[in-house]
C-alpha cells in the first residue's frame, strides 16, 4: 500500500461520502452534460484537496455533514480551474487522458467548467456557514487573478523567483489554504488553530507546485504531459529561474536572451532544460522544498501526536516524492 493509499484508507468511508456528494451535485437532466461529467470523473485524480479538508476537520474535532459538503465544493472548484486552464493553455491531455476541450471543444469546455463552479458554490451554500461560502467565493477570485498574472508575466518575460512564488501561491497554494479553512470552519475550530494550519497549507501548496514544475525537466510517461511543456507555454519555473539569475555561470547572457524569445523551438527548449539541470536548478528546487517541509513539520508538531497529525506529515512527504 502506498503512502497516499494508506491515508485514503484511514478516511475511506468519508471519501466515499464525498464522491457520492459530488456525483449528486453534478447530476443534471441534460444528457450531454451528464456524458461529459461522467467521462471526466472516470479519473478522479489523487483528491488531495478534499483529503486535506477531511484531515483538517479530524485534526480540529470530527467530520460533519458540512465537512463533506465543503470537501466536495473545493474539489469541484479545483476541477473547474483545471478545465478552464486546459482551454487557456490549449492542453489536449491531462492524467494521460484527453481533456474536455480535446474531446468536445473550447466552447463546451468553458461551459462545463462554469457548471463545476456553480455546483461548487451550491455545495458551499449547503453547509449553511457564511465563512465557508466566503472562502470558496474568494478562492475563485484568487485563482482567476493568479492565472491572469501568470499569463501577463509570461507575455513580457517579467518573472523573478519572488514573483514565481507569488504566482504559485495564488494559483496553487491558495487552494490548499482554503481546504484547511473550510475543514476548520466545518467543525468550528479556533481561529488560532486554523491560522497556524493555514501556514502549513501554504508551504504544502508551494512544494506541490514546485514538484509539479520539476516534472517538466524530465521525460516520464507517468506525468501525462510532454517534457518542456511549461516553456512551450511561456512559463519559466523555479529550476530555470534560479540558474538564469546566476550571472557567473557560463552562457548566462546567451541563455537569458534565448528564454526571452516569443516562441521557442524544441531544440531551444531542450537547451534550456539541459542548462537548468546541469547547473543545479533541480537541486535548488529540492532544497527549497526541504526548507518549506521543515517549517511545515514544526507547525504541525504543535498539535497532539495522533494518526491524523502523522497523516499530514506523510502527505507532505508524498507530494515531494511523487512521480506524477
Amino acid at each position: 500500500m502506498t503512502v497516499l493509499e494508506d491515508i485514503q484508507h484511514t478516511i475511506a468511508s468519508e471519501l466515499s461520502q464525498l464522491n457520492e456528494c459530488m456525483t449528486e451535485a453534478l447530476s443534471t437532466s441534460n444528457e450531454l452534460m451528464n456524458e461529459i461529467v461522467g467521462n471526466y470523473l472516470k479519473t478522479k485524480g489523487k483528491q488531495i484537496r478534499p483529503i486535506l479538508v477531511l484531515l483538517s476537520a479530524k485534526l480540529f474535532g470530527g467530520i460533519t455533514d458540512a465537512t463533506i459538503d465543503a470537501a466536495a465544493s473545493i474539489e469541484m472548484l479545483h476541477n473547474a480551474s483545471l478545465i478552464h486552464d486546459d482551454v487557456v493553455d490549449d492542453t489536449l491531455t491531462r492524467r494521460s487522458r484527453p481533456t474536455v476541450n480535446a474531446i468536445w471543444d473550447n466552447h463546451i469546455a468553458v461551459l462545463v467548467g462554469d457548471f463545476f463552479v456553480s455546483s461548487s458554490l451550491h455545495n458551499a451554500v449547503a453547509t449553511g456557514d457564511l465563512r465557508i461560502i466566503d472562502t470558496i467565493s474568494h478562492l475563485g477570485r484568487i485563482l482567476s487573478l493568479g492565472e491572469i498574472d501568470q499569463i501577463n508575466k509570461a507575455r513580457y518575460h517579467d518573472i523573478t523567483e519572488e514573483s514565481y512564488l507569488e504566482i504559485i501561491g495564488s494559483k496553487t497554494a491558495s487552494l490548499f489554504v482554503a481546504c484547511i479553512k473550510m475543514g476548520g470552519y466545518s467543525v468550528n475550530a479556533s481561529d488560532e488553530d486554523i491560522e497556524r494550519m493555514c501556514r502549513f497549507a501554504q508551504l504544502f501548496g508551494l512544494c506541490f507546485q514546485i514538484r509539479d514544475d520539476i516534472f517538466d525537466y524530465f521525460e516520464d510517461s507517468r506525468v501525462g504531459k510532454p517534457t518542456g511543456n511549461d516553456l512551450r507555454e511561456g512559463k519559466i519555473t523555479l529550476p530555470l529561474l534560479h540558474v538564469l539569475s546566476i550571472d557567473t555561470l557560463p552562457y548566462h547572457k546567451e541563455m537569458n536572451e534565448l528564454v526571452r524569445n516569443d516562441e521557442l523551438s524544441s531544440e531551444q527548449i531542450a537547451t534550456l532544460i539541459a542548462y537548468a539541470r546541469e547547473f543545479g536548478g533541480i537541486d535548488y528546487a529540492y532544497d527549497c522544498m526541504s526548507r518549506f517541509r521543515d517549517e511545515a513539520v514544526e507547525i504541525i508538531n504543535h498539535f497532539p501526536d495522533t494518526e491524523i497529525r502523522r497523516s499530514f506529515i506523510s502527505l507532505f512527504d508524498f507530494i515531494i516524492a511523487r512521480h506524477n
